[in-house]
């Protein structure tokens, strides 16, 4: 294949940056599906509360076999979850569901919207769910959703009456009944009208389900088949559900595939009545329009013609079809709207009929302002088609061509050019600005709605194909080689010359006075010389044993050390990092996810830390630790001095525990780790010889069922928990040693705790254990499950659903001093 190598200009402008890799041709039943697909003018929007709610055969149902434009609006991004595969929490986790959900997409073929809100964990009713999140607020969102999306039927996957469970769910229903009606309202967010137009949709059905103990399907509900297999596909909508849920690994949601007719349910809300669709009614043809008939036949002629062998053949009727899309009149503001839609399809279409393969890419995939940026811009006509190459817009140069395509010769030209000293930094839009607990802040309402940041740094290929000028944008994407994956697309990513990593969220100061602790500035350019400057709330003293640093390739670290001291009585303060380069300070962290089944993924935040002082006395200093699903609780109890070890299989296996005063299990670990049902006569022998044995929360449910005995006296792992983090704590017994030793308990202790009290309580408790707090949500029955323990031989048995995994790295004071104290049980005579 010969190589044609021209070098031409570019400056690239961003402010942030998304995704993977360069969408590419369909193949050919992807284009006759797409062709039914530009000939269907309906859609329809699914409404629910988190990542993982949707109803995935549903809208692969309707995105490919109805073949109207099919989105789900996710409320929240899934922040408050859990995590089956890793440590992250919170905001990392949400993005970590984004991703998850982006993947899920591209399965089913629906798009995905979010509003503001924030996932702040299980919530029990709508109005505990409204009073955080500002109701007024998230329902300004669903109707912008709804004005934008133009949707003419709505779903809910949950009702407005709370058979959904989760207060989220709930809420959900509440606001797409009310942004039903809102959304057609002039009066209702008009600030709105100045991006989109009011809309009303024709109705609104809630998709009823059958899970678990709640069946809320009837006999005289609408009905739809929805297990239908597609040719053009090669599977089932059960086979397209299975694989786009499991794409919420977090959740643990790998699904079986399902084959054969499957029903769903529908209740209609509001609207106009239905007998056997819920499209019923809907014109979802080009007739809907007056006098668009035509486009109709031009795209029925256009997939009767089409030869799967030669879709090359297809262009003349694909550039006539294009054409016609775009003479079309605005003045009709729905047919505006459609206009937008059918030309971004036609596009995707008409380039696969030719074959041309478009893509640009850096040769770094970071860049800093104002520094260069190397990038190959390539450009493929892999059919014998007429096309040209007419010109490279970058972002300040454009370039003009008169290049007649060859087939199969692969065109790359090459350039290096500096980005703009004033482009913001890379990060995902809604982390930008530090927000309240229930709503994220976005500054650009445009971005209102939007699963991810458009790529703003994009190269635009200027073409003509017949006599259609056509152009063409790619992202600019970083593209390597692994010897394992093979081929890898990453985000091109615009960040400081330099980041600084605190190791800890917060830093745990007890009465052991000084703290060392390790910071790592990393060059993202070559030539990197700067000095790490640290400030500390008052009471808090710093000095940095050698601030300055001097990098010299990219990628270089250098770990700096500095000791911080904590004046007596010193308040909880914050520590806050910067390095000063060239005079420009900057103050940047950043975290990276790396999982194999999303893209890459980053958040650049303020360099950061909490500084806490807790009065704090404790026992013994080696903790064994069993790893659960992922937790920092290690790195926690390290922290105020104990002497940690991971304890793997081969340690459980081989190694004496008694050498343990405590062993500690994580979060989900019996859920994770099928051999722990092998170690349990060595663990229980380690807690009757004297050693105390602390469980953390495991589920009991489908996703992760207990499968093996976990203490010496039978339990069980219940789905009771308390969502209200201020929720009041009753004492069972003020004198018993847990309360007492080494630190006095008290309701103090419990002050400031984050998201929940604890979830997963033990119930059906025998009679040895004892039982050491009440507690409950408003309006509900007290449970005494969130911490029991047994006395068992000279040992103790300890399990808690205690949130300590959320607490601890946190810096709550009373959570470290209630864990200590767990850990410091004495050994019964």
């Amino acid at each position: 294949m010969k190589k044609h190598y021209i070098f031409f200009a570019l400056i690239c402008i961003s402010r942030v940056l998304i995704f993977g890799q360069t969408d590419q041709a369909l193949n050919s039943a992807g284009i006759v599906q797409g062709l039914k697909k530009l000939n269907t003018v309906g859609s329809v929007l699914y409404i629910a509360a988190h990542p993982d709610d949707e109803n995935t055969r549903l809208l692969g149902y309707l995105a490919n076999e109805k073949k109207v434009r099919t989105g789900y609006l996710s409320l929240t991004r899934g922040d408050g979850g859990q995590n089956l595969i890793g440590k992250e929490q919170g905001e990392p986790l949400g993005l970590i569901r984004t991703q998850e959900l982006l993947t899920a997409r591209r399965i089913d073929g629906a798009e995905q919207f979010f509003t503001r809100a924030n996932d702040f964990g299980f919530s029990k009713n709508p109005e505990e769910t409204f009073t955080i999140w500002n109701k007024d607020s998230i329902l300004s969102d669903v109707v912008f959703t709804v004005r934008k999306f133009k949707p003419d039927i709505i779903i809910c996957r949950f009702p407005t009456t709370g058979e959904g469970g989760h207060g989220h769910h709930t809420a959900s229903a509440i606001l797409a009944l009310e942004a039903f009606d809102a959304a057609a309202d002039p009066t209702r967010f008009p600030e709105q009208l100045q991006y989109v137009d009011v809309w009303q949709p024709k109705r609104i059905f809630w998709n009823t389900f059958n899970f678990g103990t709640t069946n809320t399907t009837a006999p005289n509900q609408l009905k739809i088949d929805v297990g239908i297999y597609n040719p053009l596909l090669g599977k089932s909508y059960g086979e397209i559900a299975a694989e786009s849920r499991s794409s919420h690994k977090s959740q643990g949601f790998g699904s079986a595939k399902q084959r054969g007719s499957a029903i769903e349910y529908f209740k209609l809300l509001k609207g106009d009545s239905v007998k056997a669709d819920v499209l019923e009614g809907v014109n979802t043809t080009w007739n809907r329009f007056k006098g668009q008939d035509k486009i109709q036949k031009m795209i029925d002629e256009c997939i009767k013609k089409f030869n799967p062998q030669a879709p090359e053949n297809s262009i003349p009727e694909m550039v006539a079809i294009y054409k016609h899309i775009q003479g079309l009149d605005e003045s009709n503001a729905d047919l505006k709207y459609w206009k937008k839609q059918k030309l971004k399809e036609a596009e995707t279409l008409l380039l696969s009929c030719s074959g041309l393969w478009i893509e640009a890419t850096a040769a770094d995939y970071i860049g800093i302002p104002g520094q260069d940026v190397s990038v190959t811009a390539q450009i493929l006509n892999r059919n014998s088609n007429v096309v040209k190459l007419t010109g490279i817009a970058y972002l300040q140069s454009d370039t003009t061509a008169a290049l007649s395509l060859k087939p199969n010769d692969l065109y790359t030209f090459k350039r290096k050019e500096k980005l703009s000293g004033s482009v913001a930094f890379s990060n995902p839009y809604w982390l930008n600005e530090k927000h309240e607990i229930g709503i994220y802040k976005v500054a650009d309402p445009l971005w209102i709605g939007k699963p991810e940041n458009d790529a703003a740094v994009k190269i635009a290929f200027s073409i003509s194909i017949m006599d259609l000028n056509l152009k063409i944008e790619r992202a600019l994407l970083y593209k390597f080689t692994d010897p394992v994956k093979g081929e890898i697309y990453r985000p091109f990513e615009v960040l400081p010359p330099a980041t600084v990593t605190i190791p800890e969220k917060v830093f745990v100061f007890t009465n052991a006075g000084p703290k060392t602790i390790v910071l790592t500035v990393k060059a993202n350019a070559a030539n990197t010389i700067g000095t790490l400057i640290l400030k500390g709330s008052e009471g808090w003293n710093i000095i940095i044993k050698n601030p300055e640093f001097k990098l010299v390739n990219k990628g270089d670290e250098v770990i700096i050390e500095a000791v911080i001291t904590a004046n007596k009585g010193a308040d909880d303060g914050k520590l806050e990092a910067s390095v000063n380069i060239n005079n420009t300070v900057y103050n940047k962290s950043i975290k990276r996810i790396e999982y194999d089944h999303i893209p890459y993924q980053f958040i650049l935040s303020d360099a950061e830390a909490g500084l806490v002082n807790i009065e704090l006395k404790k026992t013994g200093t080696n903790i064994g630790y069993i790893p659960g699903a992922g937790d920092d609780v290690p790195a926690c109890l390290t922290q105020i001095g104990y002497n940690v070890t991971v304890l793997t299989d081969e340690l459980l296996s081989h190694e004496n525990l008694s050498k343990y005063n405590a062993i500690v299990s994580g979060v989900r670990a019996y859920n994770t780790n099928d051999r722990l049902q092998i170690h349990y006569n060595k663990l229980m022998d380690y807690v009757k010889n004297g050693g105390n044995l602390i469980v953390q929360y495991n589920t009991n449910n489908r996703i992760g069922p207990v499968l093996t005995k976990i203490g010496p006296y039978p339990f069980t792992i219940s789905r009771d928990r308390v969502t209200n983090e201020k929720a009041t704590i009753k004492f069972n017994n003020e004198n018993q040693t847990v309360l007492n030793y080494p630190n006095k308990i008290t309701q103090k202790d419990f002050d400031n705790w984050i998201q929940e009290r604890g979830i997963y309580f033990a119930t059906e408790i025998d009679k040895q254990y004892e039982t050491v707090f009440t507690m409950n949500d408003p309006n509900e029955k007290a449970s005494d499950g969130s911490l029991i323990i047994g006395k068992y031989g000279k040992g103790n048995f300890v399990y808690t659903g205690l949130v300590f995994f959320r607490e601890l790295p946190a810096g709550i004071p009373g959570a470290y001093r209630l864990f200590v104290n767990l850990l410091s049980l004495p050994e019964n005579k």
